[in-house]
């Protein structure tokens, strides 16, 4: 009898390469909550987002990036691990805010996934006490908060190669 071994690796994340967000296909979303009541909730002009998915180097790791332009914020993130079977991601990294970086814990669903596509949606949650003491970011006085909700959607396609 012949016993063969399959790779027991899933992967995660669309092929190696660099993806990007089409025009439109994105959505950032800023929301203060006091308790478990919504005080303040905006929509967040995205400049920039991509995914960068290494070759099979195992010191290299993929990364992530979202870049706001209003108020000017850059979303970084170093490890992105897998959950449930690839299902969601959880990442790790950092919210730069006025030249702090603030540690935030990203947690995606993944809703859809091929070879060159990753379509994501997901929440960071942050104490606004926190994050204001760091980095100085406030609130109107009239919007009372006790913590952030980061809301990212993005559909991330393969980059198109130049002949």
């Amino acid at each position: 009898m012949r016993t063969v071994t399959l790779p027991t690796e899933q992967r995660h994340l669309p092929r190696p390469g660099r993806y990007a967000v089409a025009p439109g296909r994105s959505l950032v979303e800023l929301a203060a909550r006091y308790g478990p009541l919504p005080t303040f909730r905006r929509r967040l002009t995205l400049a920039d987002a991509s995914l960068t998915v290494p070759d099979d180097d195992p010191d290299a790791r993929p990364s992530l990036r979202f870049e706001l332009l209003d108020p000017p914020a850059v979303l970084t993130g170093a490890h992105i691990a897998p959950l449930d079977g690839g299902r969601h991601l959880q990442v790790t990294g950092d919210l730069e805010l006025r030249g702090v970086a603030f540690p935030v814990l990203l947690r995606l669903r993944v809703a859809e996934r091929t070879d060159d596509l990753l379509l994501v949606v997901g929440t960071a949650l942050m104490p606004y006490r926190l994050l204001r003491r760091a980095t100085g970011f406030r609130l109107p006085w009239r919007r009372p908060a006790t913590r952030l909700r980061l809301l990212v959607a993005a559909e991330f396609t393969c980059a198109a190669e130049s002949a």
